[in-house]
């Protein structure tokens, strides 16, 4: 059975701060957040839906700081879901929230805990203390260390989230992270690849010549090598970059989206281990045996693979044997 998150976004409720990337209006497409009665109303109409699609959820609390909003409004947002996971254990299997690594402590996973929380995610998006607070975080590396420790002994999965190419940020920075979150034993991980948007303050930033975030190429590399090094290190990457909206790409004047990059970047690591392959056997034509879900990650997005491969020299041809990710025999 294939497991899913429904999200219920809850823009900007509870941030005790406005960061330097942040607009929520345009990232999750809604300004107002849901009531009790709502969030059923969401959850009653998905049941049909998901045993239909032989499918389970985790009912996900997303968009703002969950633990830092009114207690009484997330407490009625709790008893909501717990409702539905407990009359339809089949369908729902957990609920899961993201929020700040700063809105942790035992008093507020006790209470998570109590209402059958199963998954916390921590928005750390940097370990490093120089480009949190250029980015306006209000939380340091070693809150995200402590909250994650914190969840972690309640026993909670683990998720981290990191951003790439914020405002001072490096390359060197975006993989020390990564290790970081690898050696705080995180369950899951999701990469967002800055996007600049309208009225934040990356934009006056950007406005005035003052920051640019990492290119198109240069994002692609890095996910690539990020995603590489979190399969290494058996953390499931659960998202790279925002689902597509017509909110975020109508509002974005920078940075890097786009709607196929998870496979654009996927692509990329298989056109390295091509490259590695064919440069080991020698010559310039080869076959290609990949299972069949895996031929659009060899082409490359658009043919980008085979096109970068000809400018070497390289011709291939693929042939599908079911469950090889990648095998390279000189034609």
């Amino acid at each position: 059975m294939k497991q899913t998150n429904l999200s219920i976004f809850i823009p900007h409720k509870g941030c005790p701060n406005t960061c330097s990337f942040c607009n929520q209006r345009f990232i999750s497409g809604r300004e107002k957040a849901p009531t009790p009665e709502e969030t059923r109303e969401i959850l009653a109409a998905q049941v049909s839906v998901l045993q239909n699609n032989n499918m389970q959820a985790e009912i996900a609390f997303f968009g703002g700081s969950f633990t830092a909003v009114d207690g009484d409004y997330r407490r009625r947002l709790l008893y909501a879901a717990s409702e539905y996971v407990r009359e339809f254990p089949n369908v729902y299997c957990g609920i899961r929230c993201s929020t700040r690594p700063d809105c942790i402590d035992e008093e507020v996973l006790e209470e998570l805990k109590l209402y059958g929380m199963t998954a916390i995610e921590l928005g750390a998006q940097s370990m490093n203390d120089e480009v949190l607070d250029a980015n306006q975080r209000g939380h340091t590396a070693e809150d995200v260390r402590k909250a994650s420790r914190l969840i972690k002994a309640y026993g909670f999965e683990l998720g981290l989230q990191m951003m790439t190419g914020l405002y001072r940020d490096k390359t060197e920075y975006c993989m020390e992270t990564a290790r970081e979150f690898a050696a705080l034993k995180a369950d899951t991980a999701r990469i967002y690849p800055t996007v600049i948007l309208k009225g934040t303050m990356l934009d006056e930033l950007r406005e005035k010549g003052l920051y640019n975030s990492f290119t198109f190429e240069e994002t692609v590399d890095l996910c690539a090598d990020l995603l590489e090094f979190f399969e290494k290190e058996k953390i499931p990457v659960i998202r790279l970059g925002l689902h597509a909206s017509e909110g975020v790409e109508d509002s974005m004047t920078g940075g890097v989206f786009h709607p196929a990059l998870c496979e654009i970047v996927k692509s990329r690591i298989m056109l390295r281990k091509i490259s590695e392959q064919t440069e080991k056997i020698g010559g310039k034509k080869f076959i290609i045996y990949t299972d069949k879900k895996n031929i659009s990650l060899v082409t490359g997005h658009k043919g980008t693979n085979r096109k970068a491969l000809e400018e070497k020299g390289v011709r291939f041809k693929i042939k599908t044997e079911s469950g090889t990710d990648l095998r390279v025999e000189r034609q």
